[in-house]
């Protein structure tokens, strides 16, 4: 059984290019955080050609991406892992898509901590890949939110220092994240 769900999205900075709605579609094996971390991760990441969810006609890379977005020529220009993502992957990931930014993105700073610290254990290369850590009490209180229908005000996003601001159903948020480099 599969849950669908509506994000109307507006942001105030003349900047953002966000489009009026997206629809995110929960499988059986993905739980709201999941949802959520797509939602957070595109908003954060926002820029022109940002996809969810793409399907690569690509048969060198087995892998669908959370979020990608393609340059002008059509390479991968950013690939966004969210929640759960095997060491192994991101290594082949760097293989892969050489000349890409590849982030993950963790339900909290402490998960993104964790990850970091495999990827060192396993030697992965340094200097490709980003992790970021969301506040684990802004998402928890945004999962108990969230409805089939929701509306979201984006305010601004910083990676430095790391926070962002939104309005997630009524409801003001100031959060800070965690943002770890390898």
């Amino acid at each position: 059984m599969s849950a669908r769900y509506v994000f109307n999205l507006r942001g105030t900075s003349s900047r953002s290019a966000l489009p009026s709605k997206i629809l995110l579609v929960q499988r059986e094996t993905e739980s709201l955080t999941h949802i959520l971390l797509k939602l957070f991760g595109f908003l954060l990441f926002q820029r022109e050609r940002l996809q969810i969810e793409p399907h690569l006609d690509n048969e060198y890379i087995p892998y669908t991406p959370d979020l990608l977005q393609t340059d002008l020529q059509g390479r991968i220009a950013l690939w966004v892992e969210c929640g759960e993502c095997a060491v192994a992957k991101l290594d082949r990931l760097a293989v892969k898509v050489p000349d890409a930014e590849i982030w993950t993105l963790k339900p909290s700073p402490g998960a993104a901590v964790d990850l970091l610290d495999r990827m060192r254990h396993d030697e992965l290369r340094q200097g490709r890949y980003g992790l970021v850590g969301l506040d684990a009490a802004m998402l928890a209180e945004v999962s108990g939110l969230t409805q089939a229908r929701n509306d979201v005000v984006w305010h601004r996003a910083a990676f430095d220092p790391a926070e962002m601001q939104f309005e997630y159903n009524g409801l003001w948020f100031d959060a800070p994240f965690s943002v770890l480099r390898w």
